[in-house]
């Protein structure tokens, strides 16, 4: 049976604001889960932007910030410690950031799987734009590689958080986003020298259109987790 997911694009929003607000629903849908034997889950899958924020995983090291506190306020950009896997990463305008709050036991009960659909998903949103993402071993995420310096450059982050098989947080991908700002961090804690990161702006070589690529993206998800969007 295909499940029902209501659709919400909050637009251009402000980080802690978000977080409690899919935190809200994710905490409702697990208490429905307490008290009744048998009920319809109401998933939602949230896209929006941020205003500039560095967000930093349960498992990364504050060392990868690599500016002060000080120089953070100049810039205006926030900073939080949650609750999600993975290390530190940016947030801001010109990226699609998707928050799938979903219960998983009406889908299927395996997290890497979960994960691995989020990545195919980006996967075949690229490939709409004629660009050939992948999975890099070792990494979560989706990536893109130069054919001629042979860089492997991230497009896609991805960081979530499982409670009663219910899922928070959820992937950004970078679509017309400032880039300059990951110099301000070591991006998900990956030092080597040879992978960066980047856009579909940058790999295109001209802004894209917002709207359309979250078209795009939330249609490939409706039929790689088969479900239909409300």
């Amino acid at each position: 049976m295909r499940q029902k997911v209501i659709f919400k694009d909050l637009g251009l929003t402000d980080y802690l604001d978000t977080w409690q607000y899919q935190t809200q629903i994710h905490n409702q849908l697990k208490e429905e889960k307490k008290v009744t034997s048998y009920y319809f889950p109401q998933h939602t899958l949230i896209f929006c932007e941020h205003h500039a924020v560095f967000t930093l995983g349960r498992s990364g090291s504050p060392e990868n910030l690599i500016v002060s506190p000080e120089e953070l306020s100049l810039r205006k950009i926030q900073f939080y410690k949650i609750n999600r896997g993975g290390d530190i990463t940016y947030h801001g305008p010109g990226q699609i950031v998707g928050y799938p709050i979903f219960d998983l036991d009406f889908f299927f009960n395996d997290v890497h799987k979960y994960v691995r659909l989020l990545e195919e998903s980006v996967i075949q949103t690229l490939k709409h734009f004629n660009i050939t993402g992948y999975r890099e071993n070792g990494f979560t995420g989706v990536w893109v590689k130069d054919n001629f310096t042979h860089e492997k450059r991230k497009i896609c982050a991805i960081g979530i958080h499982l409670s009663r098989w219910v899922s928070l947080h959820g992937f950004a991908f970078n679509i017309n986003t400032n880039l300059e700002h990951f110099n301000l961090i070591i991006p998900c804690g990956i030092k080597d020298k040879d992978r960066s990161v980047t856009s579909l702006e940058k790999e295109l070589g001209e802004k894209q259109n917002m709207e359309d690529v979250k078209n795009i993206l939330k249609n490939e998800m409706s039929s790689i987790f088969e479900f239909d969007l409300n």
